[in-house]
């Protein structure tokens, strides 16, 4: 296949696949299959319906049925989830007043291509690998996407701090204005250091009121109490040389923040996001309910005020 970043691609055509066969959506990506070209489509879909086995030795269907098993149990739930709950996040921010949205490790993430009318009063800063957001930009230009003017890309290591230098310099950021970050599928790839200096330098660049979402492995994730999906995931991640590096218990979590200068505001487990978040769409689909991964926890953080 000719992806970069395997598990992001996948991500993102796990967004698509939803899209496009679910009428009611726990998260609308209306843009990500045009990420995709149809040959890698094809051939996440036929890779993913032959791995059935894997997932599930006693599955008894046809290859439809067998994809279909896949993404909504093993593949959708996290990135619908943690989108779903990020992006009501950021509504609620934009209202009282954040100006910037930062998106680190932006991967296949489309809100630039599918923005809503309130967004184009935000600076929209892409935050990723230089490989990576060339990948991208390339997907998007051969999609014919046009980039708003108020979307930004800026190459990012987040083993170093290079990062910040540039996002200070951009043009655009306006180091005083209240903003927005995601870090959606990222916690899981750093070390406890790298993690604590990125929140570090995150809190040392935004004003107070600023906020922060993010998804990650609690502490039982890596060991026999997980649960059979999450263990399935980390072997997939763990064969694409993409490998979990930390997992943190909430008292953990909550000190790295409150040593970032941030306070959690909300924080979800994997029943809560289920019941939020999943509940609409599995009222209308009883018979193929999607359960959010356990092991899994979703935090938004606010940065305190000086």
């Amino acid at each position: 296949m000719e992806a970069k970043n395997m598990t992001a691609l996948i991500c993102a055509f796990a967004r698509a696949w939803h899209s496009e066969n679910r009428k009611t959506r726990i998260f609308d990506d209306s843009v990500a299959r045009k990420l995709i070209t149809d040959e890698t489509y094809s051939q996440i879909a036929n890779h993913m319906a032959d791995g059935i086995g894997y997932f599930n030795p006693q599955f008894a269907g046809n290859r439809d049925e067998a994809l279909a098993w896949i993404v909504d149990n093993q593949l959708s739930p996290s990135p619908l989830g943690r989108s779903a709950f990020a992006e009501k996040a950021l509504a609620t921010a934009a209202r009282i007043g954040a100006g910037q949205y930062l998106i680190f490790a932006a991967g296949y993430d489309t809100f630039a291509y599918r923005q809503p009318d309130w967004a184009g009063k935000m600076q929209i800063f892409e935050i990723d690998h230089p490989t990576a957001g060339k990948d991208k930009q390339e997907r998007a230009r051969g999609a014919g996407l046009t980039v708003p003017p108020n979307v930004h890309y800026i190459a990012a290591d987040f083993t170093d701090e290079a990062w910040l230098a540039a996002l200070a310099r951009h043009e655009a950021f306006q180091p005083a204005r209240i903003s927005f970050c995601s870090l959606l599928g990222l916690v899981y790839y750093l070390s406890r250091d790298v993690f604590a200096h990125t929140l570090s330098a995150i809190g040392s660049i935004l004003p107070g009121g600023s906020s922060l979402v993010f998804d990650y492995p609690d502490e039982n994730s890596a060991g026999e109490k997980a649960e059979v999906r999450v263990k399935q995931q980390n072997s997939l991640a763990g064969a694409a040389n993409e490998n979990v590096l930390a997992a943190y218990a909430y008292e953990e979590m909550e000190s790295l923040m409150a040593d970032a200068g941030f306070l959690i505001y909300e924080h979800l487990t994997p029943r809560e996001m289920t019941g939020q978040y999943f509940g609409e769409y599995n009222r209308a689909n009883p018979d193929r309910p999607i359960t959010a991964f356990g092991n899994i926890n979703y935090c938004l953080a606010v940065k305190q005020m000086n």
